[in-house]
């Protein structure tokens, strides 16, 4: 499986998840979550492909310049069709394509910046990454909002622990 074939994975893993989600639970402050919701969790996920889509047409990924689209993280039935979307451009990406990464590592408005050089290859490795992270987030959250919908154990796993666990077996 290759980075775009990922994130078409993850891609369909969080739609599915999306489709059983009722508006009111996918908003709902949460306190596993400090308050935080699990639609702006996966409000966040979605900013992340967007910087690197963004990225991958100026050359240029800034994960800190996020839109922070409010729809996404209040309407379920909106993230689903927007993350539809999002999946289906990755696909026309080209992973050998050279970037900048933007990066950013303090609060201090005045400190640097330094870019650093990747791919889109290797970004969107990182954005399934993230998306993974983000998901064992979720599937916490959703065990505390919604916890009669039954969720597959290994949403929210890495590849690598899965290899691992069954290695196990």
């Amino acid at each position: 499986m290759d980075c775009k074939e990922g994130t078409v994975s993850i891609t369909r893993q969080i739609n599915q998840l999306l489709e059983h989600i009722h508006p009111k639970a996918y908003s709902r402050p949460l306190g596993v979550f400090n308050a935080s919701t699990i639609g702006q969790h996966f409000r966040h996920i979605f900013d992340f492909y967007e910087c690197l889509l963004r990225g991958a047409s100026e050359g240029i990924v800034d994960y800190a310049s996020r839109s922070r689209n409010e729809k996404m993280e209040k309407d379920p039935s909106y993230a689903r069709a927007a993350f539809q979307q999002m999946g289906q451009a990755c696909i026309g990406l080209n992973e050998e394509q050279p970037l900048k990464v933007r990066a950013d590592f303090s609060s201090l408005p005045d400190d640097g910046r330094p870019e650093l050089g990747s791919t889109v290859g290797r970004e969107l490795m990182f954005a399934y990454d993230h998306a993974v992270h983000h998901l064992a987030l979720i599937k916490i959250g959703m065990k505390e909002a919604l916890p009669e919908i039954e969720i597959d154990e290994q949403m929210g796993v890495a590849p690598s622990t899965l290899k691992h666990r069954n290695r196990l077996s």
